[in-house]
């Protein structure tokens, strides 16, 4: 299984990082944390340049807000040194297209589909 890994990653950009970015990051990254998920977050000695190395699919919607706010430069401060509010929901990563995304009553995609019957279907005159 880990030369089909290896054959992934080395043709494939969303299953992991690519061979250039772990190159530049063996060569130029200062690891400076992990989130909850096992991404793995770099910047360069200067401090210019930051960025993810995700642990699995490339995925943007897995980045907590609170790194995605450090690795655009909202701020300088590491995101294990923030407050948070008392009523902030933990992150989520986005759901759709997966079988856990929001299906409103009435959906055909939901488990349990309602009757429908306040529902009337248009007719051409």
């Amino acid at each position: 299984m880990g030369i089909l890994n290896s054959l992934l990653r080395a043709v494939t950009w969303w299953n992991g990082s690519t061979l250039n970015t772990q190159f530049w990051t063996w060569r130029k990254g200062v690891k400076v944390g992990e989130d909850d998920a096992g991404n793995t977050f770099y910047q360069t000695s200067d401090g210019k340049r930051r960025w993810v190395i995700y642990n699995g699919e490339s995925e943007a919607s897995r980045v907590s807000p609170d790194w995605h706010g450090w690795l655009h430069h909202t701020y300088d401060e590491l995101p294990k040194d923030l407050k948070h509010k008392p009523w902030e929901k933990p992150h989520q990563e986005n759901l759709t297209g997966t079988m856990l995304a929001y299906a409103p009553p009435g959906s055909i995609r939901r488990p349990d589909p309602v009757d429908r019957r306040d529902y009337e279907a248009w007719q051409p005159e």
